[in-house]
This record gives structure tokens, sequence and C-alpha cells, in this order.
């Protein structure tokens, strides 16, 4: 019990980065943490932390040795939850992380008749468009939109979207509509900061592969101010149909050059590589795929 013991409060030290703070996650004394902590390294004959007046830092063995130390907690973490599963039933919080803006419009409507289903689950979910590591943040599944998910991680897709370059009617009766996309060279735009080729932008057109570097008056991290910003007349955006469906329809926008197209993305829920799938991380996928059977934004329906 006490090789646990130690092991939580070098953990502690090591991502607070202070025994005080540690002590207060804890709940015990820095004296406390500060003796585990030294029990420990003295069971291992290494020193894992380098200690001074103003931080701390891992010793090479003391890297390896939280790494290794994180897994083994994590499966503690899955085997508590295993057995908390009654027959087999899913119970306990589940955390989930995706992008903000598709997490508004398309996960929180399904969120409710999830927990209906699952009355023993607990859901946390946490919106942002940054890219998070779901294993050192503890994230049990994480919703990614992208051409190709991270190969270290489990994945299942959910659905697919394409990228559609549009304007409002107002930017274009200023500004012209252009026909080709090297004319976006002349264009203003508003981009996506987390498009891996935000600067330029990538076509497959009747004459093969196109490209062009754009010209962004405006640039933001979040898909929202985005589409926003295109509707009010900023400039030309090349986003998801997820989020510029309604806007095409109802007029708001008007997609240019649809002869030009870009690859899909896809939409997938992906999780770690582990050898114990939760009960809990099992059926909310699998509502995910059959709620994302036939989304909303498929013009064809499929």
């Amino acid at each position: 019990m006490n090789k646990l013991r130690e092991i939580e409060c070098f953990i502690a030290v090591v991502e607070s980065g202070s025994f005080v703070k540690a002590a207060d996650t804890l709940g015990i004394s820095k004296t406390a943490v500060s003796r585990y902590v030294a029990d420990l390294e003295a069971r291992l004959g290494t020193r894992l932390l380098q200690r001074t007046t103003r931080r701390l830092s891992l010793t090479e063995p003391g890297q390896r040795y939280v790494e290794r130390c994180r897994q083994i907690l994590t499966e503690l973490e899955e085997a508590d939850a295993m057995a908390g599963e009654r027959d087999g039933q899913p119970a306990g919080p589940l955390r989930v992380n995706a992008p903000h803006t598709f997490g508004v419009l398309h996960l929180a409507p399904l969120w409710p008749a999830f927990l209906a289903r699952h009355p023993q689950v607990m859901l946390d979910i946490t919106l942002s468009d940054r890219l998070v590591d779901i294993v050192e943040e503890g994230f049990d599944v994480a919703i990614r939109i992208t051409r190709l998910p991270d190969s270290s991680l489990i994945y299942r897709p959910l659905a697919s979207t394409r990228m559609v370059l549009c304007a409002s009617p107002a930017y274009l009766a200023e500004h012209g509509t252009p026909q080709h996309p090297s004319e976006l060279a002349h264009h203003e735009t508003v981009a996506y900061s987390y498009f891996s080729h935000r600067r330029e932008w990538r076509f497959d057109g009747p004459d093969g592969p196109v490209s062009v570097r754009t010209h962004a008056r405006l640039m933001a991290d979040n898909g929202d101010t985005c589409l926003a910003a295109a509707i009010a007349g900023a400039g030309i955006i090349l986003q998801p149909t997820f989020l510029v469906q309604d806007a095409l329809l109802d007029g708001r926008l008007i997609e240019l050059m649809p002869a030009f197209t870009t690859s899909e993305t896809g939409v997938y829920a992906v999780y770690p590589s582990r050898k114990y799938l939760s009960a809990k991380v099992r059926v909310l996928i699998d509502y995910l795929v059959e709620a994302f059977a036939h989304p909303a934004w498929r013009e064809d329906g499929r």
C-alpha cells in the first residue's frame, strides 16, 4: 500500500511542480509528501527529482519512471471502473473532448438521450479546438475532425464532411465573384487558425490539383467566429459543411467554384489503445456511430 502512496505523491509533485501544491491536492501535509517521495527514491536507489530553491525537474530515470507510473494508475482506474460496472453495465464518469463548434451544433443535442439510456453514466464534456493529448489530459474519448487520426490511438469513423468555399452576397457584390482559385490571392479571406494549411488553400480541379496562397484579414481559432465574419461580409471562407450548410441553404452564404473541391474530412471518435475498453466508452462510441449514420449536413442524405 505504501508503494502506491509513494507513486501517487511522486506523480502529484511532478504534475503540480511543487511539494506544497501536491500536498494540497492529496490532502496531506508537505512533510508527508516529502517523506513518501524520499522513501520512493531510497527504495529504487536512484534520484527521480532534481530539487533547487526555484524549481523541480525530472531526472532521466524520473522521466521514464513517471511515464510508467501513469500507465499503472490508469490501469488501476480501469480496473476500478470494470469492477463498478456490474454485469457489464456502463457506469461512472465519462470524459469527452470535442471541437467547440461541432460540439455545440451536433453533439450537445445528443447527450440527453444518451444519459437517459445509461442512467449510471455521468458525462464530463470539454469543448476545445486545440488538439488535446487524450492520454495525458485524462479523456476517455475525443472527437476528431481530420484527414487521418493519430495512428497511436484507436478510432471509429462516425461521418465525413467536405470543405466548402463560400462568401456572403454582400461581399461578392462589392468585390466580385472569383472563378478560379488563383483569384483568391486578390481577395480577402477569413482563416481558421487550426487548419493545417490555413494560408495555402488546396483544391482538386478539372485540370488537376491547384493551390493558392491566401491573404487573411481575419484569423480565428473558432469556426463560429469565421462563419459570423463571412456572413457579415468580411471575406471568403473555406469551412466544413457541418458548419456552413444552414447559411448556404438560407442564402446568407453562396458556394463558390463548386468544380474545385477538397478532400473529404473524416469525423472520428478516438480513444487510447488499451487492453480493457470499459462498457461506458463502448456504449458511447456505438451511440455516436448510430447517431451519425445519416448526418444532417450531408447534401446527398447519406
